[in-house]
C-alpha cells in the first residue's frame, strides 16, 4: 500500500492523472456512501477515481447524530431485515473494521407505565440484543438490563423522579462522522483510488445514449478536466436529483430531503452516566455523550430551501429544549447551548409521504447505460450500499471482477491500535504528553497517531494545546491539511475537528491560529489568512443569525448571508 497522504499536491496529482486514460469507476460525491464506494470499487481491482464537489463529508455525513446503531425503533416498523443489516454492520465496525473510530455507547430508556411498557419495550430491547449476536458480529457490547426507578435514577440522576417508573439501559455505538468519511476516502487512496475534493462536476459526457465520464470543474484553481470512466456511480446524497439533472435524467427515485438538527451542551449540564433515549410525538430524542459534551437531537422535518447550508431556526431549538426539559430536573436553557448543526437525511419518498415515514432503505438503480444511482440508506449500512452499486456498474462492465471483499478491510489506523492503546502510558512517557492526550490521540488517529507524534517531534510547538479549543493538539490543524485533504478554516474547524460546535464561540477564538497553521502547507499570504478567518466568522455569526430566526424561511435567508469562500 501506498502512502494515504491527501496534501495539496496528492489533490492535483489525483485529478491529473484521472484526466489522463479512461477509469473504470468514477465515483461522484464523497460523503460516507461515496467514500465506501470508492474504497469496495478499488479493492475489487478497479480502477476508480472519486470527486466531491466541497469537502469530504461536507453534507449530510458530517451533521448526523454520529451513531452507528441498528435502527432500535425500526423494530416497531417490523422492519426486522434493516435491522439485521444494520447490526450486523456495527458489530464490524466495532470489531473490525475502524475499532479507534466506532466506540460503545450506553442508552437509558425511562419507562413511563408500569408493568406493559417493561414488557413491550423489553421484548424489543431483548430481540435488538438477539439479532445483535446472531449476526455474528455483536459479542463486544454488553446486553441490556431492566433498571428499578431507584438504580436508573443513580445511574442518571439528571431525570426528574416522576419522569419515570423505571428503565432499560441498552448499549449502541457512536464515532465522529466526518473523520470516519476522511478515514473511508484515505483508506481508498492507500490501495490505489485518485480522490480531490473542491472538484464539482459540471456536466456528464455522452455518447448517444450511454455516459462515458464527467466534465469535472477545479473550485480551487480554476480549469476543468474531461474525466472518462466505463461507470459512474452518483452517491450525491440529497443532491441526487440535481446530479441528475445534468443528464436531462430525473431518474426511476425521487430523493426528499428531511431536515434533523442537534444541540450540543456542556457535559456539566446533564448529570448522567449514560445517554437518553426519549420518545416524541414523531420520533425519539437522543441525548448522546460526546467528549466533555452532550449531543441532543434530532427534529425531522421536511425541507426544500438550500441544501449546502440548511439552516437550524429557533423554533427547532425550542422544540429540542422543550422535549428534553420535559424529563430533566435541571432543564436547559438557550445559554446552555454551546453548538447547533443541521443536517439533510435523503430519504427516498413519494411525493406526499411524511418524512418520518419516508423508508431509510436504500435503492440502486442504473437510469442509462454508463450511470448508477445509489440513495437512501442509514449511515450505518454505507458499507452495504457501496457494495450494492458496485455491483451494479460491475455488472454492466462485462468483464469478471472480483466479489466486495470491504469485510475484511479494515480502515487506515485500526491495524494495531489496540496494541497501541494498551501501550499509550509508555507513549505518553516517552513523548512527554499526557496520557489522556495520548488516548485522544488514539481514538481520532488510530495507529496514524505516529504520523502525529512525528511532526510533534519535528516542531514542539505543535505538541501544545490550541488557544481557545483545548481538546485539540496544534499539530492536528497542520496534520488536516498535509494528510487529510483539508483546504479551507472551514474544513477544519467544522469537520477534522469539532470546535465549531464545542466551543461557545464556535471556534472564532481558534480560527486565526489554525490559520497561521494552515497557511505553510496550502501556500497561503497574509491576504489569504485574513480572508479564510473573516469568511469563517461570517460564517459564524450568519449560523447564530440564522439561529435567532421563526421559520426555516427566515432562517434560511438568513444563513445564506455568508456565501462559500472562494479563492483568490
Amino acid at each position: 500500500m501506498r502512502t494515504a497522504k491527501l496534501g495539496p499536491a496528492e489533490r492535483a496529482e489525483a485529478l491529473a492523472a484521472m484526466a489522463e486514460r479512461e477509469l473504470d469507476v468514477l465515483v461522484v460525491g464523497a460523503g460516507v456512501v461515496g467514500a465506501g464506494t470508492a474504497l469496495d470499487a478499488v479493492t475489487r481491482g478497479l480502477s476508480t477515481g472519486l470527486v466531491e464537489a466541497r469537502d469530504w463529508a461536507s453534507g449530510t455525513s458530517s451533521r448526523s447524530s454520529k451513531l452507528i446503531h441498528g435502527g432500535l425503533r425500526y423494530l416497531e416498523m417490523l422492519d426486522f431485515a434493516l435491522v439485521r443489516e444494520a447490526l450486523k454492520e456495527r458489530g464490524l465496525l466495532l470489531e473490525r473494521l475502524a475499532p479507534h473510530l466506532v466506540k460503545p455507547v450506553p442508552f437509558l430508556y425511562p419507562l413511563r407505565h408500569k408493568g406493559w411498557e417493561r414488557l413491550y419495550a423489553g421484548s424489543g430491547v431483548a430481540l435488538y440484543d438477539a439479532m445483535s449476536v446472531s449476526s455474528g458480529h455483536g459479542r463486544g457490547l454488553p446486553v441490556h438490563r431492566h433498571l428499578s426507578r431507584r438504580h436508573a435514577l443513580r445511574v442518571a440522576p439528571c431525570l426528574k423522579k416522576d419522569a419515570l417508573v423505571g428503565a432499560l439501559q441498552y448499549y449502541d455505538a457512536q464515532m465522529d462522522d466526518a473523520r470516519f468519511v476522511a478515514a473511508l476516502v484515505r483508506t481508498a487512496a492507500s490501495y490505489g483510488a485518485l480522490a480531490a475534493s473542491r472538484a464539482r462536476v459540471v456536466g456528464f459526457l455522452r455518447e448517444g445514449e450511454r455516459v462515458v465520464g464527467a466534465r469535472v470543474q477545479d473550485v480551487e484553481a480554476g480549469g476543468e478536466y474531461e474525466i472518462r470512466a466505463r461507470q459512474i456511480v452518483n452517491a450525491t446524497g440529497v443532491w441526487t436529483d440535481d446530479t441528475q439533472a445534468l443528464i436531462g435524467e430525473r431518474g426511476q427515485f425521487h430523493v426528499r430531503a428531511s431536515k434533523g438538527i442537534h444541540l450540543v451542551v456542556p457535559k456539566d449540564r446533564i448529570h448522567s452516566t449514560t445517554g437518553l433515549i426519549l420518545r416524541t410525538e414523531k420520533s425519539v430524542l437522543f441525548v448522546i455523550p460526546w467528549g466533555r459534551h452532550w449531543i441532543v437531537g434530532t427534529t425531522d422535518t421536511d425541507w426544500d430551501l438550500d441544501k449546502a447550508h440548511p439552516a437550524a431556526s429557533s423554533a427547532d431549538i425550542d422544540y429540542l429544549l422543550e422535549h428534553v426539559n420535559s424529563v430533566l430536573a435541571v432543564p436547559l436553557g438557550r445559554d446552555d447551548v454551546q453548538g447547533v448543526y443541521a443536517g439533510l437525511r435523503p430519504l427516498l419518498a413519494g411525493e406526499s409521504d411524511a418524512t418520518s415515514k419516508l423508508s431509510r432503505e436504500h435503492t440502486v438503480a442504473h437510469p442509462v447505460p454508463g450511470l448508477v444511482v445509489v440513495a437512501g440508506g442509514k449511515y450505518t449500512t454505507y458499507r452495504v450500499m457501496a457494495k450494492d452499486a458496485v455491483d451494479a456498474a460491475v455488472h454492466a462492465l462485462d468483464q469478471r471482477v472480483a466479489d466486495c471483499v470491504t469485510e475484511d478491510v479494515p480502515l487506515i489506523g485500526a491495524e494495531g491500535y489496540r496494541a497501541l492503546w494498551n501501550a499509550r502510558a509508555r507513549i505518553a512517557a516517552r513523548t512527554g504528553l499526557h496520557v489522556v492526550r495520548v488516548e485522544h490521540l488514539l481514538n481520532r488517529y488510530g495507529a496514524l497517531t505516529d504520523e502525529i507524534l512525528e511532526l510533534i517531534a519535528a516542531d514542539p510547538g505543535l505538541g501544545d494545546p490550541l488557544a481557545g479549543a483545548d481538546d485539540y493538539l496544534r499539530a492536528e490543524i497542520v496534520y488536516a491539511a498535509s494528510h487529510e485533504g483539508a483546504r479551507h478554516l472551514d474544513d477544519v474547524l467544522t469537520r477534522r475537528t469539532r470546535i465549531s460546535i464545542e466551543t461557545f464561540d464556535r471556534g472564532t477564538r481558534s480560527a486565526r491560529e489554525c490559520a497561521e497553521l494552515m497557511a505553510p502547507v496550502l501556500g497561503w499570504d497574509h491576504h489569504q489568512i485574513d480572508k479564510e478567518v473573516e469568511h469563517y466568522e461570517k460564517r459564524v455569526e450568519a449560523e447564530r443569525e440564522s439561529q435567532r430566526q421563526p421559520d426555516d424561511l427566515t432562517a434560511d435567508a438568513a444563513r445564506l448571508g455568508a456565501p462559500d469562500i472562494v479563492p483568490i
